[in-house]
This record gives C-alpha cells, structure tokens and sequence, in this order.
C-alpha cells in the first residue's frame, strides 16, 4: 500500500499548478530558498511555504541547511517511478510500432 499512497501524494501534488510552477523553477536553478523562490510569483511567502510542503511531503522536494538558509531541492525520483509505472509501457508500443515501420519501409525500398 505504500507505493500507492506514494504515488497519491505526487498526483496531489502535481495537480496544483502553482506547485508546478515551483518545481519548474528549482529545475531551472535548484537549491533556491524560501526568499527566492518567492521572488516574482503571485502567491503570498505563507502560500509558497504551503506549496512546498505538500511537494516535500510528496517526495518532490528535499531541503538541506546551509548556515541559517534552508535550501529546496526537485528531486525527481518520484516523477522517474510515475514515468516508470505510467509511461514508459505505452512508449515501448510505439517506439516497437516505429521500429515496425522502419524496418518495413527500408524493406520496400530494397526491393
């Protein structure tokens, strides 16, 4: 049951954009704290800070303390088994369906 509610709490998580929005921005520049992650989006520094719990909660951000400043972090481990539960087995039928075709057209070309 526990991967389950794992993977309940990213969903959750990912179902807010502006949760989205902070995971965008600690991709493009990880390990930001509270005061920058705050910089430039409509939301309250009490709203961020509620943000980024449920992405911790979820496993979607981890914190690590340098000096007084406590540091986010994406970690994309939860997103990688999503992608390995979810995903990847449909994207193994097409890249098959491609690989069909190729093989298909190079062999009417040979002929």
């Amino acid at each position: 049951m526990r991967l389950k509610r794992d993977t309940d709490s990213v969903f959750k998580a990912l179902a807010d954009r502006s949760r989205r929005m902070l995971l965008d921005r600690l991709n493009a520049n990880n390990g930001q704290t509270l005061t920058e992650l705050c910089v430039g989006v409509d939301m309250t520094r009490q709203a961020v800070t509620q943000h980024l719990a449920v992405l911790e909660a979820a496993g979607l951000v981890v914190t690590m303390w340098r000096g007084r400043e406590k540091l986010h972090f994406l970690n994309p481990v939860p997103l990688q088994q999503i992608y390995d539960r979810w995903i990847a087995k449909f994207e193994r039928s097409r890249l098959r369906a491609l690989r069909d075709l190729k093989q298909r057209l190079e062999g009417t070309r040979s002929a």
